[in-house]
């Protein structure tokens, strides 16, 4: 299938939350997936800013999956602490839970959410606090795997966004991220190669289960067609 692509500028895509979440007589769950260094929490920052300042309050905030990562502790006890990132290294159970009280919980009253410290890799609970919130982003790389408990998560979103990026793009960028973390050229590598992107691929996969396929070219934002 051929497919070609419409200039999506961040203004549009959140005219177009807007509206979907006006219609939502509850709080509207966004999701935003794609693969590790595609650019998915920029996006969503810029997406909450945009939505708070046209409000003039604190309408939007985000959820990240990545609050969900076992404690260090517990991959060590498993040796999964060098395949951190990857699919069994999240409490998948605790983050469906965490996404119905946040859909579910009447608009005002407060759901705590775990954020995730990437100083010390681990999470932070109630790192952020949702509670007048109209509208909640939760980015992540598995929203749309199909695969265990993993495929819950697509039931409790309203829409799901990927942000689409070059595999080779997505290498340069996770090597200076782990290289900025403390790990040495060689092993940043060693992660890159046998654990990140192994998941890029993975999560490439689910591309199609998106209700929007974006990607970025020179600070714009392009919607797939076809």
């Amino acid at each position: 299938m051929t497919r070609t692509s419409v200039e999506m500028p961040l203004r549009s895509l959140v005219a177009h939350l807007q509206i979907r979440a006006t219609g939502c007589a509850r709080r509207y769950v966004l999701g935003i997936a794609g693969p590790p260094g595609a650019g998915k929490s920029t996006l969503s920052k810029s997406i909450r800013n945009e939505l708070n300042n046209r409000a003039g309050r604190m309408c939007a905030e985000i959820a990240p999956m990545d609050g969900f990562h076992l404690p260090n502790a517990v991959l060590r006890t498993t040796n999964d602490l060098e395949r951190k990132g990857e699919p069994h290294t999240f409490d998948v159970a605790a983050y469906l839970d965490a996404l119905r009280r946040l859909r579910d919980t009447p608009i005002g009253e407060p759901v705590p959410w775990p954020t995730f410290d990437r100083a010390i890799e681990e999470p932070t609970p109630a790192g952020v606090v949702f509670d007048r919130h109209e509208i909640a982003i939760t980015e992540g790389n598995y929203l749309l795997l199909d695969e265990g408990a993993w495929s819950g998560v697509r039931d409790l979103l309203d829409e799901v966004w990927y942000l689409d990026v070059e595999r080779e793009v997505i290498e340069q960028r996770l090597l200076r991220r782990h290289i900025r973390g403390g790990r040495s050229a060689d092993a940043a590598k060693i992660k890159v190669h046998d654990s990140d992107l192994p998941n890029a691929d993975l999560i490439a996969g689910t591309r199609d289960r998106a209700d929007l396929v974006l990607r970025q070219r020179g600070g714009r934002y392009y919607a797939a067609e076809g």
